[in-house]
């Protein structure tokens, strides 16, 4: 696989490229926003330090996102819940906080790849269901064409929310805790401390303008909802 690094700190980008490489990575190592737009293309997944030297690092995750679907990992020192918020939001596929463990990032790169890597007439995140669109209220989820509409017109929601929408869509009576889902999409159950989920339903029900598009079960979990107002946060 080949990564795009962006991390203008030498010590570590050097570090990180060997840590890729002897894992069998190829790697182009960038220490400049520019830089990394210029290379994306190119890129399988990304990690991405936020301190860059002419750009904020949210910034260039947004613009990235926009040219580049290549799984994302933000590795940073911004260590903040709204940091973690801003990212999670902006498109990275995980969020990882400096100074780290080399083997757990390397493990979460791998985790990221496994759920992103949807093979050729393989399973999405809603379980490859092909069938007929999954409506309620006047949204419409179409699980083989993995398109959303609501009230007639397309809404794009960034790959994450989507799978989770999907996911939820795909068995629209059933309840589904908070591991489950975590652990279907995200590979990782302990990523319920992280608000990940939370942030990601969150931008779901705002891109629909539907907040209860996805349903709150209180203590547990969610579920499809009728696409009305939610009852709780």
């Amino acid at each position: 696989m080949h990564a795009l690094l962006v991390e203008d700190d030498d010590r570590m980008a050097h570090a990180l490229g060997i840590a890729l490489a002897q894992r069998g990575h190829t790697v182009r190592r960038v220490g400049r926003a520019s830089d990394a737009l210029q290379h994306a293309h190119e890129a399988e997944f990304v990690l991405l330090d936020l301190g860059l030297p002419d750009l904020d690092g949210l910034e260039l995750l947004r613009r990235l996102r926009a040219v580049c679907a290549a799984p994302l990992i933000v590795v940073t020192a911004r260590c903040g819940e709204r940091d973690i918020v801003q990212g999670l939001r902006a498109g990275a596929d995980d969020y990882v906080i400096k100074p780290f463990r080399t083997a757990e990032l390397m493990a979460r790169i791998d985790a990221v790849r496994r759920r992103t890597d949807v093979p050729s007439g393989g399973r999405n995140a809603g379980d490859g269901d092909t069938g007929g669109p999954v409506r309620t209220g006047d949204v419409e989820i179409d699980l083989g064409a993995r398109t959303v509409t609501v009230a007639g017109a397309e809404v794009r929601l960034p790959r994450r929310e989507y799978d989770v929408l999907a996911f939820l869509a795909a068995r629209p009576g059933e309840v589904h805790s908070r591991e489950e889902i975590l652990d279907r999409i995200w590979g990782d159950v302990f990523l319920t401390a992280s608000r990940s989920l939370d942030v990601h339903v969150a931008g779901v029900r705002a891109k629909t303008g539907r907040p209860g598009l996805i349903r709150t079960v209180r203590g547990f979990g969610y579920q499809l909802g009728d696409g009305g107002r939610e009852d709780g946060p």
